[in-house]
């Protein structure tokens, strides 16, 4: 399918990585933007031979939030819908088969932390900044406070979402918000690098840890034991375990299946 907002670029090793690519808008999401990106997400996720998906920005910044000129003159309702178009990629990545990485360069702000913390796995150069900074021009970032309060807890996710400071690369990985960082110049060396070893796991394997790792995140203690169990079982059957033992066992790189 044809962007006019997101780059698409199929790597060697199963990658793909999707550029959001409004660099004189600060990559700042567009309804089209975020329509694009949530298609392209989606046909990765079904592009045979892709494992592992990147998501970076193209320009000087990862993403600076909302396009403001998306937001005049609306009505409540017109306000409601385009604001669940704006985080439904947040949704769809939780949804995805595939594992899917942010690669964060200068700042990631409002909707670019939303990417961030909803992606399954995040590096950022150690010059990043992030934060949810719409409540500094009269706005909020109720939405994208959703995936970074899973991944920070209550009380520093408030903070985030009342003070709209940025923060440094640094502080987000102890935080975990991140989980790693690169220097500037290595960074889409280094996330490269780190996807394509994602990528030569069991993709059965990855893609039923993932699966089984949102589905059971709510669910009560006992219950998600049972469930995970229940996945490893099955996972058990597969052709790619059976192929995963017997390359351990003799000492080779396993030729995976994918069935």
């Amino acid at each position: 399918m044809k962007y006019e907002t997101i780059e698409v670029e199929k790597h060697e090793e199963y990658v793909a990585s999707l550029k959001l690519n409004r660099p004189e808008k600060l990559n700042t999401f567009s309804r089209q933007m975020a329509e694009e990106l949530d298609s392209a997400l989606k046909e990765m996720d079904e592009e045979a031979g892709i494992r592992a998906i990147i998501i970076r920005g193209e320009g000087k910044v990862f993403c600076a939030g909302i396009d403001v000129n998306e937001l005049n003159n609306l009505s409540a309702l017109e306000y409601r819908q385009l604001v669940e178009i704006m985080e439904q990629p947040f949704v769809t990545i939780s949804k995805m088969k595939k594992p899917v990485i942010a690669s964060v360069h200068g700042v990631a702000a409002a909707n670019g932390m939303g990417i961030v913390a909803s992606a399954d796995l995040a590096i950022a150069s150690d010059s990043a900044r992030m934060g949810l900074t719409a409540i500094n021009v009269g706005l909020n970032c109720v939405g994208p406070v959703i995936p970074v309060a899973r991944s920070v807890g209550r009380k520093k996710a408030l903070e985030m979402l009342l003070y709209g400071d940025l923060f440094p690369a640094d502080e987000a990985l102890k935080l975990g918000l991140i989980n790693r960082t690169a220097p500037a110049e290595d960074l889409e060396k280094e996330t490269l690098a780190w996807a394509r070893k994602l990528a030569e796991k069991s993709p059965i394997a990855v893609q039923m840890a993932k699966k089984a790792f949102y589905s059971s995140e709510d669910m009560d203690y006992e219950k998600q034991f049972a469930y995970m169990n229940e996945v490893f079982a099955h996972l058990c059957t597969t052709e790619d375990s059976k192929e995963g033992i017997s390359a351990f066992f003799e000492k080779r790189k396993p030729q995976w299946k994918e069935k």
